[in-house]
């Protein structure tokens, strides 16, 4: 689905991605991790486009993204729907409103078929009936929530989620995990997740990588990565006191 050759990006002086390679499966849920400031979210920019390398290849299916021109680019970006950080929803409009947002700016749908969407999408991430409420009378969960449903809007083959659970409390971060997973059966997607939170990597990650100094330096499924020979990936597991939920097939090591 999303492969990564050699890519390289500075800011000036510093370099954050250093001939990174990275396969990404399709119709799995592939978790990068890694220290703050490694770089994750920038990553996630260059795989929808947000960024350009300095150096390398992306590629999304059979497109190499990095040479398209801005027309052709926005063509393969309809394959993604991306869910920020904070839900970046648009405070002055109400949650139907944001649903609905891609669908009136990207389709040719009547105004009947939008709201039938909107509704059917709120039911799905668990919001039914709130297509009035602003996002100011909603709680942090809600609105990842919302973002979600938004994120899903257009039928994106790929859904990447930067950060999903930051800022929630445990119950609402299990629900977000649970949310993830339940997105991706029912829609088949392939799910990218930059995330720092370990026990919701090893819920819901069909695949780990491990983002460090602007490399991949290990990549594999969650027993066989808690196992690794590798001293930094024991350390940053270590420091994060690691305790690995039972279930979904993802045993403790």
């Amino acid at each position: 689905m999303i492969r990564l050759v050699k890519l390289e990006k500075s800011f000036g002086s510093q370099k954050v991605l250093d001939k990174l390679d990275l396969t990404i499966d399709d119709g799995k849920v592939t978790v990068i991790i890694g220290r703050s400031g490694e770089g994750k979210s920038v990553l996630l920019k260059h795989i929808i486009g947000l960024l350009r390398p300095d150096e390398g290849e992306i590629w999304v299916d059979d497109s190499e993204i990095t040479r398209l021109k801005p027309r052709e680019l926005n063509k393969v970006r309809r394959k993604f729907g991306m869910l920020f950080q904070e839900a970046a929803l648009f405070d002055s409009m109400s949650v139907g409103e944001n649903v609905a947002f891609p669908l009136r700016e990207h389709t040719k749908k009547k105004e009947s078929e939008i709201r039938e969407t909107v509704a059917s999408l709120l039911k799905e991430v668990g919001l039914e009936g709130t297509e009035g409420k602003m996002p100011s009378q909603l709680s942090g969960g809600m609105r990842k929530r919302v973002g979600l449903a938004r994120a899903l809007a257009l039928n994106p083959q790929i859904v990447l989620f930067d950060e999903p659970t930051t800022g929630l409390d445990p119950i609402m971060t299990e629900a977000i995990a649970d949310l993830i997973l339940e997105t991706k059966e029912k829609f088949g997607i392939t799910a990218v997740v930059i995330s720092h939170d370990l026990p919701l990597t090893f819920k819901i990650a069909d695949e780990i990588a491990m983002l460090h100094k602007g490399k991949i330096i290990e990549k594999a499924p969650p027993r066989e990565f808690s196992r690794s020979d590798s001293e930094i990936i024991q350390k940053f597991l270590n420091a994060q006191k690691l305790s690995i939920p039972k279930g979904n097939g993802r045993e403790e090591p």
